[in-house]
């Protein structure tokens, strides 16, 4: 990530438009993309912290390796997007439309995904430290490798994990058992 080109937003827009998918290593830090429609878009191992994206349209983007730390991302629609090893941390994905995304190895330390759709989301081996879970769809979600602890799972939507994918490897929060999210 180092010697990145700084971007601006409409220069990022106008060359989208055109036709242009490739805009990796490129620093987006603190833009603001509201409701921008981005969907395919190739952001691998950009700096998007502290951008402002609610109701983005990132659907099927390439964002691994990506810097959304402290990122606005609520609402937004990521729907089959890469996230591999991308850096969440502290990351606002309130109701986000995470379904079939590939989340594996992502740090999500601390990251708000109330009520987040997760269906058939791949988050193996992610770290998700200290997040909000909350209201959360998580079914078939993989979970394999997965750290939960602190973790808030109040009232996530697969009242038994039986429908997500996880094993011993699975690090759920202190209280709870395997198979008992529901639990306060």
């Amino acid at each position: 990530m180092l010697d990145m080109e700084k971007i601006s937003v409409e220069q990022l827009l106008s060359d989208y438009a055109s036709g242009r998918r490739n805009f990796r290593e490129v620093d987006l830090s603190q833009a603001n993309l509201f409701e921008c429609n981005l969907q395919e878009i190739d952001l691998q191992d950009s700096d998007l912290s502290g951008a402002y994206l609610p109701y983005a349209n990132l659907s099927r983007a390439n964002l691994k390796n990506v810097k959304l730390s402290r990122a606005e991302l609520g609402n937004a629609r990521l729907q089959m997007a890469n996230l591999v090893n991308a850096d969440l941390q502290q990351a606002t994905l309130l109701r986000a439309d995470l379904a079939y995304c590939q989340l594996q190895q992502a740090i999500l330390v601390q990251a708000n995904l109330q009520g987040a759709d997760l269906r058939h989301a791949n988050l193996t081996a992610t770290d998700c430290t200290g997040a909000d879970l909350s209201d959360a769809n998580l079914e078939q979600a993989q979970l394999i490798q997965t750290n939960l602890r602190r973790c808030n799972l109040f009232r996530s939507i697969v009242s038994s994990f039986d429908r997500a994918c996880y094993d011993d490897t699975t690090v759920f929060p202190d209280g709870y058992r395997s198979g008992d999210p529901e639990r306060p």
